[in-house]
């Protein structure tokens, strides 16, 4: 997505195309029940939102075990999450970059993140030719990986990009690493996930090989059919986040193509952009949304919504304790 006037456009048209609500952050902590499960702490630092099941290890039905979710739709108790941006200073030390709040969310989301089941593509739904498929209990996915290390490895990650914002209305080009300029809005990213599915396995050993990736461009376009191997067709899964780097705009100077931000895991670069996802929505809500041709943005009568004042709410308790705040000398677990 170049700018926000698509998703202006579509508010406006008549169109079906799956949901997009927002998700308030849940906690900041190093567990990954995804790719260590049950190690605590895990390699690096994440950013999590959803459900309260969250914990270092989770099987089974997820939706069935949540009691609460900081996510718009209260029957969602899935789990979102990314690696954590920090800012390196030129002395050495390092600086969590927060969260803010996407725009054209439900009033009260507090930083999270942007979620996104579409149907088809971003402005049109399919239901009636191409039935989508809700992800299963216990299933679970990742996308991208830390050890991306160059240019043309990450252009390959089609749908994992940046965004230099200007204004959360207006983002600019996509873009396959950091932008190595100021944003004045801070660095927008992006998380495309596949939405082909073998159809027997919840999970895989490198947690991405159960899924099959068609999509050939980035943005929200429609992904191409689905391969023998992978042939449930799945709703394409996306999220934004939008990382406030403008309080460091002041701390460093632009030049010869280089730029002050890392992930959580260190890395010279953004290529090695990734996110994990544990699904856990209640029964069959996610179904009864993507069998609907009615289901656009935050609108969908088959899901009970929440006021975001009653998902800021919903908490975890802290299983990893450690200093994440203010001026330190080396990331958590570097």
């Amino acid at each position: 997505m170049k700018s926000f006037a698509l998703a202006a456009l579509a508010l406006v048209a008549p169109a079906h195309a799956g949901l997009r609500f927002g998700c308030s952050s849940l906690i900041t902590t190093r567990l990954d029940p995804v790719v260590e499960p049950g190690k605590a702490p895990s390699a690096h630092l994440h950013h999590i939102v959803g459900g309260n099941a969250f914990n270092a290890t989770m099987e089974g039905d997820v939706g069935a075990r949540g009691t609460c979710t900081t996510c718009e739709m209260s029957e969602d108790f899935s789990n979102y999450w990314t690696a954590v941006l920090y800012f390196k200073h030129s002395n050495g030390s390092y600086h969590r970059v927060p969260v803010v709040n996407n725009a054209a969310l439900a009033a009260g989301t507090k930083g999270g993140m942007t979620i996104y089941y579409t149907q088809f593509d971003f402005t049109r739904d399919n239901v009636k030719q191409r039935p989508i498929k809700a992800f299963p209990p216990g299933f679970r996915m990742t996308v991208g990986s830390p050890t991306t290390s160059t240019l043309d490895q990450a252009k390959k990650h089609v749908g994992l990009r940046y965004n230099c914002l200007t204004t959360l209305l207006n983002r600019g080009a996509e873009l396959p690493d950091f932008p190595t300029k100021k944003c004045a809005a801070g660095i927008f990213a992006i998380h495309h996930f596949p939405a082909c599915w073998d159809g027997k396995n919840l999970d895989s050993p490198d947690h991405q090989s159960h899924m099959y990736n068609t999509i050939t461009r980035d943005g929200f376009t429609d992904a191409p059919a689905c391969p023998a191997s992978h042939p449930v067709r799945m709703p394409q899964l996306t999220y934004e986040t939008v990382w406030d780097t403008t309080q460091f705009n002041s701390m460093w100077t632009e030049g010869g193509g280089k730029q002050p931000f890392v992930w959580s895991f260190e890395g010279s670069s953004g290529y090695g952009t990734h996110a994990d996802y544990m699904f856990g929505w209640k029964g069959d809500s996610l179904q009864r949304a993507m069998d609907r041709d009615n289901c656009f943005y935050d609108g969908c009568g088959t899901i009970t919504k929440q006021a975001m004042s009653v998902a800021n709410k919903c908490t975890v308790k802290e299983m990893v304790r450690e200093n994440i705040d203010g001026w330190v000398d080396r990331m958590p677990g570097q």
